[in-house]
């Protein structure tokens, strides 16, 4: 595999970014109404800063979907809508990681993805970048099928060479079980052409289906900067692991050996589902765009921190609130539905 090629980071310019569209058939079917608002809210946004690239599951889902954006005057001349079946609708996990060289040129990589380990069905998801790519949804961007399996959501790029993500989502006994942390972070380098690889061992959110996806709790901002998703109350079961992870990431250095600037996000009140399930609330669920910062909000006192610690840490982008308590209750926020394609 050619070296020359790597994984940029996400606010490298955009050509725009993938949704899979929530139908009946999947998880979402008994609060799909309450759930197609935040994708349609999510979806306009982008469209207004760049290109959209929405996975349909069935001819009907597409006119839905075209039928709502037209209805909140999304950008039509950037959405691009294509009928591929899903199981479910986190594209961040089942979407393809774009790679690029130093000539501009791209390529897809599509990882192995197996629903976190096993806990789903994840056959139509697994093969929606192939889809996708067959329909030419992608442009002329060449497509390499990895044994690897790999979600999108685990993994966060300095754009210099640094891949930082946790052992508990890499290291899981149901996704590459027979590969040591040593085999898998030779992989993660060789195939994503990075230099090294930043392990994070402590951090969770009860809720998370994900065994502590990076981006539910720290996420590079610049090469020198990384915002994460820190506790203040003692008392809450998440406080011990996410302040030892603080410390983790005090120690770490970046690409040049310098201490990273951290950006401890706000913690929110804890929220309960119908069942007494806790929410997996985060503010570092955030998506990078041109021009702009999606951030998934609660409905909580701490939003308008969150807010405003982004703002000073982007303050080329504009902060956009989006309210994603409904993603909370399938396990999932903002970034986890998206997938950036690079321009």
């Amino acid at each position: 595999m050619q070296t020359n090629y790597t994984l940029p980071a996400e606010w490298a310019p955009q050509w725009g970014v993938q949704l899979t569209w929530p139908h009946p058939e999947s998880d979402w079917a008994l609060r799909l109404d309450e759930v197609l608002p935040v994708f349609v809210q999510i979806a306009r946004e982008i469209s207004l800063r760049e290109h959209l690239l929405v996975a349909c599951h069935d001819r009907e889902s597409l006119r839905d979907c075209e039928r709502r954006l037209e209805n909140v005057h999304a950008n039509m001349s950037h959405c691009h809508l294509y009928l591929v079946p899903s199981n479910d609708s986190w594209a961040r996990d089942h979407g393809p990681l774009t790679l690029k060289n130093s000539a501009g040129e791209r390529k897809l990589l599509d990882f192995g993805f197996n629903a976190w380990g096993l806990k789903f069905r994840a056959d139509l998801d697994n093969q929606i970048t192939r889809h996708l790519h067959a329909h030419q949804a992608f442009g002329k961007c060449s497509l390499e099928i990895s044994g690897m399996v790999l979600e999108g959501g685990s993994i966060e790029s300095d754009g210099h060479g640094t891949l930082l993500t946790t052992s508990a989502c890499l290291l899981s006994a149901n996704r590459n079980p027979q590969w040591s942390a040593a085999e898998i972070e030779s992989a993660l380098c060789q195939q994503l052409g990075m230099q090294r690889v930043l392990w994070l061992h402590s951090g969770h959110l009860e809720g998370d289906d994900t065994d502590a996806h990076i981006d539910t709790l720290a996420r590079f901002c610049n090469p020198h900067t990384i915002a994460y998703q820190s506790c203040d109350d003692p008392n809450d079961s998440h406080f011990a692991a996410l302040q030892q992870m603080a410390a983790e990431l005090s120690a770490l250095r970046s690409h040049d050996g310098q201490a990273y600037h951290l950006i401890p996000l706000p913690w929110a009140q804890a929220q309960w589902d119908e069942e007494d399930n806790r929410l997996p609330l985060t503010y570092a669920n955030f998506l990078i765009l041109n021009g702009a910062v999606l951030l998934p909000v609660y409905d909580d006192p701490a939003d308008h921190i969150a807010v405003q610690r982004l703002q000073t840490t982007f303050p080329d982008r504009q902060i956009v609130s989006i309210p994603c308590l409904e993603l909370a209750r399938q396990h999932g926020s903002l970034h986890c539905v998206t997938m950036q394609l690079p321009e």
